[in-house]
């Protein structure tokens, strides 16, 4: 009895020694972070935790209000009030069935993207009429027998509940929720004439929601945020009219991303990255995304929500999963997700 007791103190010591260690290499490397020794670690470090849902409020830990938005500021996105040309989409007939799945290794990220030539095909599933609890990217794909899917659009992700969207879904044509309260908001999805949209929403109402996905023809879309203080670091448009939009440093930080894009022949391209230790991967940047999708020829790009919620489903099995630990086989739950309808596979 006496030799166990002593094999558990020493268990115990070692294990509360190894904590004290890893608890001050923390607080030493995090130190180090917001020092002057390492100023491109710390602009990525704050932008980053900027962008997540829990540890927001790191940074402040550490930095003044204001030095959180001289760092934002030097990773940003310009100001981009483009409208799209939408002469400069024109749907190929041709071979308008294939899809293709392409893997992308970045220098912190891993990424695939799906490149869907019928754009038509791409639509949004829900779980309206929404409850508690939303349903895992391939619960979504299931309730719509589709081919593939991403998640969407924003949402309330505590506790990894997701039963309820924030801002404006529209599915099939249907408004389905209606409250563009939050600053910054940009309607993003397809349209009748299977068009990529990415409307502004700011200064707008429900009732001018509605006249817009009327007059506009909107038949599948969710809302993302563009804001860029010391609380929040989100972007909306990636590409405009095949131009790149303008950055100040990698317009970001670093994180798992799903992002939707259209090229000339109305091809239509679903990107997820990894990020956030997921493969020794910290992620994808604003400046990566643009990249991927200049590369892939799109005319038209935006962000779409991202971090804990990125993932694509292809074919009965998951290409890219949640990141988070308790996850990491499967999604987050989701109110909402572009999917792919089956067309004879």
């Amino acid at each position: 009895m006496k030799k166990l007791i002593k094999s558990l103190l020493k268990v115990c010591v070692a294990l509360g020694v190894t904590l004290l260690i890893v608890a001050f290499t923390l607080v030493i490397s995090i130190r180090l972070l917001f020092s002057d020794i390492s100023i491109n670690a710390k602009n990525m470090f704050v932008t980053t935790m900027l962008e997540t849902g829990n540890f927001k409020f790191v940074p402040g830990l550490f930095l003044s209000d204001a030095q959180i938005q001289e760092i934002v500021d030097r990773n940003s996105m310009k100001d981009m009030d483009t409208d799209e040309d939408l002469s400069l989409i024109d749907v190929d007939k041709e071979n308008i069935n294939d899809i293709e799945l392409v893997q992308i290794e970045g220098r912190s990220f891993m990424a695939k993207m799906l490149i869907i030539k019928d754009p038509s095909r791409v639509t949004l599933a829900t779980t309206y009429p929404w409850s508690e609890f939303g349903k895992e990217l391939h619960e979504l794909v299931e309730k719509e027998n589709s081919l593939a899917a991403v998640n969407g659009g924003l949402y309330q992700s505590a506790h990894n509940k997701g039963g309820f969207p924030l801002g404006v879904v529209v599915s099939k044509g249907e408004i389905q929720f209606n409250q563009p309260t939050m600053n910054g908001l940009y309607l993003i999805g397809m349209d009748t004439k299977n068009l990529l949209r990415v409307i502004s929403l700011e200064g707008m109402n429900a009732s001018d929601v509605k006249k817009l996905v009327e007059t506009e023809g909107i038949r599948d879309a969710v809302t993302f945020q563009e804001e860029n203080t010391d609380a929040n670091n989100h972007f909306v448009k990636l590409v405009v009219n095949g131009e790149a939009r303008a950055l100040e440093g990698k317009g970001s930080g670093a994180n798992p991303r799903t992002a939707i894009g259209q090229r000339k022949d109305g091809s239509i391209l679903l990107l997820v990255t990894d990020g956030r230790g997921s493969g020794g991967h910290l992620g994808a940047t604003a400046s990566d995304l643009i990249e991927i999708m200049m590369e892939y020829g799109a005319v038209n790009a935006a962000n779409l929500d991202g971090g804990s919620s990125s993932s694509m489903f292809l074919n009965g099995h998951y290409e890219m999963t949640s990141v988070t630990l308790y996850y990491s086989n499967s999604s987050w739950r989701l109110p909402n997700a572009f999917v792919v309808e089956k067309r004879g596979e």
